[in-house]
């Protein structure tokens, strides 16, 4: 038994030494299974290869596995993971012979440099400041990928939709590369079209007029506003809700502002959806103060908020506004005004108690200001009504905000607030995003006073970063050609105080009406001051040269024997001296399309003070807007006016009154009131006028083409011709005339175009008529 047992453990060891040759013969895996044996080897050397740049050291240290610890395939799959991430590497391989682990990479290259081609809309230094590999920077497939995307991403905000990238390598010695983004920018993606779904109270047009994204249309070449930018679209959004809480729909929501872009990739159709809610009013207001020594009757001066007024929010931050520097003025630092609305949802008012009390004693240690690449500080700074050292009110800093972004010089605008030094010490940050404050334009059309007209102008609401508005225009017609220059301070010395000049040229041909030529040159001077959120007062001094030349006084029939004019008008060149003022008015709700408020407007020019004309000429104008039902509207208005001589002097032709279609439509131009023997218009030293107008959207018609309708009446008389103007018999002087009729009006891409059919039911003989009138709308 002994004996067969040792011949079997022989045999035994004899099997394992021919397995082992096996072994031997055709390795480890054809042999055994590859998952047992890694487990059970143990790693002698870890050799580094492929490595140019990168210490082998470093690329070890990256590594899961190490000498002296068994291998393990999950712990070498970890370890290329971790290789990758480094973003060092392009490739990385794990080998193993025997004990040894080979770890083989490929490095990524090195970039040389980044090249931009194929861009016109966006310069290099704009794209270098976006794309996060530059010169020296491992470049990476991920890497590219994200800078694609980034230049994608400003290409869109400039309305570029269709842009595409291309990357391309040019390889270089020593593992480096030159990367070239090859752009194709594609033809600009335009805001097409702006709808408003839900707006009942409001026209599409008056809605337009509020946002500060505009649709593309032929003329506008040099505008950004019609280019399609999600950050505009959001502030859009916002100032539509502005618009509503400001003419008393405090529950007005903007459901939602969409972007969508049409098949072709060309252009966006923006829709906004309403809900506008009920309108209210003011109810009672009261002030209630928990501040000893300070009563509510003190502060109730201090609110524009009044009973019986159309509620309007922006009136109520604007009275806790001027509370709150009331109170600081009175030592008061860190008092707090809140508003509390009463609402009464039955008789559709919301009452105001603005509650005074103390707040925290918190001061601002510094304000700091980053974005403003062109925008200088001081423009910044002077928005806000406190600084350095002063105690902070969070109320004054939102209205800083608010005031800023009112500019018009930033695309977006944020406050942030830091702890400062100490537990009393706070510190602000502004951020601003700026945007274009340039435009150029231009106009053409047709207008049955003056034929074909055109003007292109350029303006800027931001010169030189200064906040600074300045303006240059060249228009002209068949009968007129005009040059106009204007610059304007809106913060002179940093108060609230506009100053500004005008320069001016225009030269006019009136042969047809008065039977001269007019060149008229000068510049004027003016400042303005804000009297209340609805007041405002300017003033001014002109100094202008007047040259009536080309004379043929015999006037639109030819009249040879009336070939010479009166003395009065071609005296030569006359200098006129005025100071002037006038005083406005403006409860409008939308100032360029109301609906609803009045406008009231007085103004004074006295000439004389040097020069050689004298005259006093005083115009007053009042407007008046009442919604009677929906989208539907009732305008009045009255205008006046009187110019006087003065200091024995008699006044010139040409400082007279001229009045026609203008403000009587059925009328040509100049084409009532007083005349000589010859038919010519001689002017009136007073007149008047009034109008009555219904506007209202035309049926069966989409409203966002932009087309109205209006039917009115006016009537009014202009008289009163100098003495010294006059050959032969003055007529129609005094006689009052009047006329009805119809009109269309269009927010066309030129601008608002309107088309007049009159009707004169009064005149007088010598007058002319003029029953059709087109041209560009005078809204008012």
């Amino acid at each position: 038994m002994t004996c067969v047992m040792r011949v079997m453990n022989l045999r035994g060891v004899l099997t394992l030494r021919m397995l082992f040759a096996v072994i031997a013969i055709t390795g480890f895996e054809a042999a055994i299974p590859r998952a047992v044996f890694a487990q059970s080897a143990v790693i002698s050397d870890i050799q580094v290869r492929g490595n140019q740049r990168v210490e082998a050291e470093t690329v070890r240290n990256y590594l899961t596995i190490a000498v002296g610890s068994p291998y393990d395939a999950g712990k070498a799959d970890e370890s290329i993971q971790r290789l990758f991430e480094t973003g060092l590497f392009g490739d990385v391989r794990i080998e193993r012979k025997g004990g040894t682990v080979i770890v083989v990479v490929t490095e990524n290259p090195v970039v040389n440099k980044v090249v931009f081609e194929g861009n016109k809309e966006v310069e290099d230094k704009t794209l270098e400041g976006e794309v996060q590999l530059h010169a020296r920077a491992i470049f990476t497939k991920a890497k590219v990928q994200a800078d694609i995307q980034r230049i994608l991403d400003v290409y869109q905000k400039q309305g570029l939709f269709a842009a595409t990238v291309e990357p391309k390598l040019i390889e270089l010695e020593q593992n480096r590369v030159n990367l070239v983004y090859e752009i194709s920018e594609g033809p600009s993606t335009k805001v097409q079209s702006i709808h408003f779904i839900g707006n009942k109270a409001f026209t599409d047009a008056q809605l337009k007029e509020a946002i500060t994204t505009t649709e593309h249309n032929w003329l506008s070449w040099f505008k950004s506003t019609d280019v399609y930018d999600p950050d505009r679209l959001n502030l859009d959004r916002e100032l539509l809700r502005q618009f509503y809480l400001k003419n008393g729909y405090a529950d007005a929501q903007i459901v939602s502002a969409s972007a969508d872009l049409d098949r072709s990739g060309k252009g966006f159709f923006l829709t906004f959806t309403v809900e506008e809610g009920d309108a209210y009013t003011f109810g009672d207001i009261t002030v209630t103060s928990a501040l000893e020594g300070v009563t509510g009757d003190e502060l109730r001066s201090s609110a524009t908020t009044l009973k019986g007024n159309t509620y309007d929010v922006s009136k109520v931050e604007k009275s806790v506004e001027a509370m709150t520097v009331s109170l600081a003025d009175r030592g008061n630092a860190f008092a707090q005004v809140r508003p509390k609305p009463v609402r009464d949802n039955a008789a559709r008012t919301i009452g105001i108690n603005y509650a005074v009390e103390n707040g925290p004693k918190i001061y601002i240690e510094r304000i700091d200001v980053f974005g403003n690449l062109r925008t200088s500080d001081h423009v910044i700074r002077r928005e806000f009504r406190l600084s350095e050292g002063d105690a902070f009110n969070r109320l004054l800093v939102t209205r800083a905000k608010q005031r800023l972004q009112g500019l018009g010089f930033f695309k977006t605008v944020d406050i942030t607030s830091q702890q400062g030094s100490a537990p009393d010490r706070i510190s602000l940050t502004v951020n601003v995003v700026e945007q274009s404050t340039g435009e150029v334009s231009f106009g053409g059309g047709y207008s049955t006073a003056e034929g074909v007209i055109a003007d292109i102008s350029y303006k800027e609401r931001n010169l030189m970063g200064n906040g600074q508005f300045l303006s240059l225009t060249l228009s002209g017609s068949l009968t007129r050609a005009q040059v106009d220059f204007s610059f304007t301070e809106p913060r002179f010395l940093d108060s609230n105080v506009s100053a500004g000049f005008d320069v001016f040229h225009k030269e006019s041909d009136y042969r047809s009406t008065s039977g001269y030529k007019l060149r008229h040159s000068g510049f004027d001077v003016r400042l303005g001051f804000p009297l209340s959120d609805e007041l405002g007062l300017s003033t001014r001094y002109t100094l202008a040269r007047d040259e009536v030349f080309d004379v043929n006084y015999a006037g639109a029939n030819n009249d040879s024997k009336y070939a010479t004019a009166p003395n009065s008008v071609i005296s030569g060149p006359a200098w006129t001296s005025a100071l002037g003022y006038t005083l406005a008015y403006d409860t409008r709700n939308v100032k360029q399309n109301p609906s609803k408020g009045i406008y009231l407007e007085a103004s004074q020019d006295v000439a004389g003070l040097g020069g050689d004309v004298h005259y006093l000429r005083t115009v007053g104008e009042a407007r008046a807007y009442y919604p009677l039902a929906d989208k539907i509207t009732l305008v009045g208005r009255l205008i006046g006016g009187d110019v006087m001589p003065w200091g024995g002097h008699d006044i010139r032709n040409t400082d007279l009154f001229f009045k026609g279609g203008e403000t009587i439509r059925g009328f040509g131009s100049s084409g009532y009131g007083p005349r000589d023997a010859t038919g010519a218009a001689l002017g009136g030293e007073l007149f008047y006028a009034a109008t009555a107008e219904m506007r209202f959207p035309l049926p069966l018609i989409p409203e966002d083409i932009g087309l109205g309708g209006a039917v009115f009446a006016d009537a009014g008389s202009l008289w009163k011709a100098s003495d010294a103007n006059t050959l032969g018999n003055v007529t129609s002087d005094g006689v009052l005339r009047s006329s009805v009729g119809a009109s269309l009006t269009w927010n066309s891409p030129l601008g608002p175009l309107r088309a007049d059919y009159a009707y004169v039911l009064r005149k007088d003989e010598s007058d002319q008529m003029q029953s059709f009138r087109f041209g560009a709308s005078t809204r008012f």
